[in-house]
């Protein structure tokens, strides 16, 4: 699991330098005047989305490098059980198991009311 830490690693590097790049790009605001910039703005838009991707992306890759509860790389925080392969290849900053993710989905999807109407009829 170490070559998974230094690979998020080597992640994290290419993105802060991304980031960096983007923010330097994003401090000219093209013209916004009537018919002019608009493939330039369109750009800037995107270029605004994507630094704020990148800036989500990288906390959870430095929450997940930081982070020293006792479990391991590639086990679940709430389970305890490993998580999948390949679910670490596509999300290598993930602490939770495709299980314990969709729980939390379901649970966050279910409004307070309906929680209680579906305990009291457990």
């Amino acid at each position: 699991m170490h070559d998974k830490r230094e690979a998020l690693q080597q992640e994290l590097d290419q993105m802060r330098a991304q980031i960096s790049a983007l923010e330097t790009a994003l401090d000219e605001k093209p013209d916004y005047g009537l018919g002019t910039g608009a493939a330039a703005v369109t750009r800037w838009e995107l270029d605004r989305a994507l630094l704020q991707r990148l800036n989500k992306r990288a906390l959870r890759i430095e929450q997940t490098l930081s982070h020293d509860t006792g479990t391991a790389y590639g086990v679940c925080a709430e389970c305890g059980r490993p998580i999948h392969p390949d679910r670490l290849a596509v999300l290598p900053d993930t602490t939770l198991c495709i299980r314990c993710a969709r729980a939390g989905k379901l649970e966050d999807a279910v409004p307070q009311g309906d929680k209680l109407h579906m305990e009291s009829h457990s």
